[in-house]
This record gives C-alpha cells, structure tokens and sequence, in this order.
C-alpha cells in the first residue's frame, strides 16, 4: 500500500509565501509521476503541477505559472511545492497525488485519473 501525508498549510497574506511537503511511504520515486491538486469551495479539483522523478520534466498550471515551484527529496521519500507571491485565489484545500507510471511526461495538461494514490490534504488561506 501507498501512503501519502501533507503538511506546511496554514493562513497567510497576499504575497507571502509557504512551502507544502508530502511524505510518502511504501512507495518509490523512480520514474513516476507525482503531483499537486487542490479544490476551493464550491469548485472543481484543480492540477497545480507535476514532476517526473526520471528528472527532465516539470508542469505547471497556468494559474500558478512562475510562483509555485514542485520539486521531490528522493532520499527523504518527499514531495514539496514551495509557492510564492501567494494570492486570495490560491486559497483552496491542497492535496499531493502518486502515479505507478509516467504518464505526466510531455502533456500539457493534468489528469487526475493518472494518479491511484492521494493523500488526505492540507488547507491553504490567503488573506487581501
């Protein structure tokens, strides 16, 4: 079984800053898609990014496109987003996601249906 746990949310003002970070266990970085979703109230679940941990390729969202960045500790089974120059829009429940595959590699876009596993969430607030 795959387990997946975030942490580092909470409450901060426009243009601050906060880093996610998810821990995985049971669960294997080499060559497989990872990523970052989140769901504001009253909206649909969004893609944030992705990362291959084959190296070479990241995705972003265009809405968070040169402010959030997702990077993976291998050695520390981690997943992080560091975001930057947070706006209120941002604010929403955010959740990392595994995949078994690559299947993230090269598109344009983020599917949900790529990732079996998810983690319970944590929730981000951005204050005007």
């Amino acid at each position: 079984q795959v387990q997946l746990v975030e942490s580092g949310g909470g409450s901060v003002q426009a243009g601050g800053s906060l880093r996610l970070s998810c821990a995985a266990s049971e669960y294997s970085y080499m060559s497989v898609c990872m990523g970052w979703f989140r769901q504001a109230p009253g909206k649909e679940r969004e893609g944030v990014a992705t990362i291959y941990s084959g190296g070479g390729y990241t995705y972003y969202a265009d809405s968070v496109e040169g402010r959030f960045t997702i990077s993976l500790d291998n050695a520390k089974n981690t997943l992080f987003l560091q975001m930057d120059s947070l706006k209120p829009e941002d604010t929403a429940m955010y959740y990392c996601a595994a995949s078994l595959h690559g299947a993230c590699v090269g598109r344009t876009f983020i599917e949900s249906t790529w990732f079996p596993y998810w983690g319970q969430g944590t929730q981000v607030t951005v204050s005007s």
